[in-house]
């Protein structure tokens, strides 16, 4: 799921870089792409994946 919601910002990053959209300083296309790949090393680290590791079958 984290993937997914990385490869979303990766691509808003994009279109705000390639339109070449003016926004404030606070909010600009590095700072979407940092945190998608923060998304994205949570992502490959296994956190919010949705599979549990520690699985009991009885």
């Amino acid at each position: 799921m984290l993937g997914i919601a990385a490869a979303v910002l990766f691509f808003i990053a994009f279109l705000i870089n390639a339109a070449d959209i003016s926004t404030n300083d606070v909010f600009t296309s590095s700072d979407i792409m940092l945190i998608g790949l923060t998304l994205l090393a949570l992502h490959v680290a296994g956190i919010g994946s949705g599979w549990s590791g520690r699985s009991r079958r009885r």
